[in-house]
């Protein structure tokens, strides 16, 4: 399922203020009946959920096999989900979908969704309870005790590989007429392929704790 963070009632909202989790998914699906039954029971919040996602930015390489890690974001959020019933919030928030996947790809096709459209898909907004962060960065720690040793030194590359996802060139499809790709996908294009690549390499080169694990609940 394709979501994004936003507030219906305070669209201005920042991620530093109260968000829901909108979810776009098809009408039938498991998880949008499950929904809809949790809606019947009396005095229900909705659909218990957990939403989980995580990107790895690099392959960390140690000394030892058991010090090998990834640099990686990870985040995960507790809530509970509710169908969207009214028309104007459905828009919203399937604007606001279409719109984190490439900027301004909303008012860029053929919109409104015409009834069908519309009666085919639902989304869910989740009401978030609780949530967590974890990102590793940095380059290996290994222990002294192989640290000290210079045959182990010697024989054994370490350092990190850096990865991140990168957008080929847009392909035209068998019924495109439009001769050039449009400029705010090419620049979507351009603009995510440098900013997951520098950010790769700086999470391996320039973190500030380097040997483990930071969590987003630490002070």
């Amino acid at each position: 399922m394709i979501g994004v963070m936003g507030s219906f009632e305070y669209p201005s909202s920042g991620i530093d203020e109260p968000l829901d989790c909108y979810l776009h998914g098809y009408v039938s699906s498991r998880i949008i009946n499950l929904a809809r039954e949790a809606a019947k029971q009396e005095g229900s919040k909705g659909l218990p959920i957990c939403i989980a996602a995580t990107k790895v930015d690099g392959v960390v390489l140690s000394l030892t096999p058991n010090s090998h890690s990834y640099n990686y974001r990870s985040a995960i959020l507790h809530g509970y989900a509710s169908l969207v019933t009214s028309d104007e919030e459905k828009l919203w928030a399937m604007e606001i979908i279409t719109n984190s996947v490439i900027p301004n790809r909303w008012n860029s096709s053929r919109v409104p969704p015409d009834k069908a459209e519309l009666d085919s898909t639902q989304v869910l907004r989740v009401q978030i309870e609780s949530g967590s962060g974890k990102v590793r960065e940095g380059m290996p720690n290994d222990g002294k005790k192989d640290l000290d040793r210079a045959d182990v030194l010697d024989r054994v590359w370490t350092g990190v590989v850096p990865m991140w996802d990168q957008l080929g060139e847009p392909i035209p499809g068998p019924y495109n007429k439009v001769p050039e790709v449009p400029e705010y996908i090419k620049g979507y294009v351009s603009t995510t392929n440098r900013r997951q690549e520098e950010h790769a390499v700086a999470a391996a080169t320039e973190s500030t704790v380097p040997q483990r694990a930071k969590d987003a609940n630490e002070e």
